[in-house]
């Protein structure tokens, strides 16, 4: 098993949601290389993390690969941990080219980077959007054909394409997660984020995108870094590996326990279903995924997805008002 202790690392995407979180894990026993563009984020979190000496910043752009060169000379890594990316599932549907540009050609960039470097293992934060619309519920890694539904989900898929090649050539171990959606401390976007910025506007009414029967895994930051962490030592090779709970939570119980969390009463929640119930173009209504795989490796999360939820609303309103 890969121990990341005593390791030098590079986390992609390092100032956001995940990666801020991913690099305070990281921080306790490794060297951590963190960049980051400011595309989405604040300088914040990156404040935070530079208390400690062993955390070392770069701004720096995947989509251009000269702003990557200033860390060729500490290389090779021991682990590069892919998680910058456009994390704008819903804008895809009318700016499509900023997935292709950001989440394929950056995923490539970051890929020649390993190349060049000789740093031979890969963590990629991938997305459950890979299977689209699944017939099979709970979704296993090897469904198919996988048939994304948004340019952000085949953006992702491109990626993992790009990943298993890249092993094949050049001997990259490569550990692809297919998220389900993750909450939790210093989260940027999201459900939970949009309706707490919505009932702070107004605290009456919250607009609910969809026709509220929409479904999906919620997985807390925590259990997704510890998840990426302990799967990624216990693989062997270039593997894929769903990353979620085995439950469920509805868009309208989140509108629900959000305004709870708020303090708030008698709030009108006021359904916008788009096509086919879905809350944007894009949008899968129902995703569960099998998490028998990630189970069978040893690792399964610490809490449930109605859990990750509650807590993560505790820790996302004091951040945002």
């Amino acid at each position: 098993m890969i121990i990341l202790k005593g390791k030098k690392i590079l986390v992609t995407g390092g100032a956001g949601f995940i990666g801020s979180n991913m690099c305070a894990r990281l921080l306790v026993e490794n060297e951590v290389y963190a960049i980051d563009n400011f595309q989405n984020v604040d300088i914040r979190h990156v404040k935070l993390l530079s208390a400690s000496e062993r955390f070392h910043f770069t701004r720096a752009d995947i989509t251009d690969y000269s702003t990557l060169d200033p860390l060729a000379k500490n290389g090779p890594y021991d682990t590069v941990i892919h998680l910058a990316a456009n994390s704008d599932v819903r804008g895809g549907s009318v700016d499509p080219l900023t997935d292709l540009r950001v989440n394929v050609q950056g995923t490539y960039n970051v890929l020649e980077f390993c190349r060049k470097t000789d740093s031979r293992n890969l963590i990629f934060a991938s997305s459950s959007t890979v299977f689209g619309e699944a017939a099979v519920l709970p979704t296993p890694e090897d469904y198919g054909p996988l048939m994304p539904i948004s340019t952000y989900g085949a953006s992702k898929l491109a990626g993992e394409g790009f990943i298993s090649a890249f092993s094949h050539y050049y001997g990259i171990r490569g550990t692809v997660f297919r998220f389900a959606n993750i909450v939790g401390r210093n989260s940027t976007h999201g459900v939970i984020f949009d309706f707490i910025m919505k009932l702070r506007k107004n605290p009456r009414d919250l607009e609910v995108l969809g026709d509220g029967s929409q479904r999906k895994s919620y997985l807390h930051v925590d259990d997704c870094v510890e998840g990426m962490i302990f799967l990624n030592g216990a693989s062997r090779k270039t593997d894929v590996y769903n990353l979620a709970n085995s439950d469920t939570t509805s868009v309208m119980d989140i509108a629900r326990y959000v305004s709870e969390g708020l303090g708030l009463k008698d709030v009108n929640f006021r359904l916008v279903p788009g096509e086919g119930g879905r809350g944007w173009k894009g949008d899968v209504k129902l995703a569960q995924l099998s998490i028998e795989k990630s189970m069978k490796a040893g690792w399964k999360s610490s809490i449930s997805s109605n859990e990750s939820v509650l807590k993560a609303i505790r820790e996302v309103i004091p951040q945002l008002t």
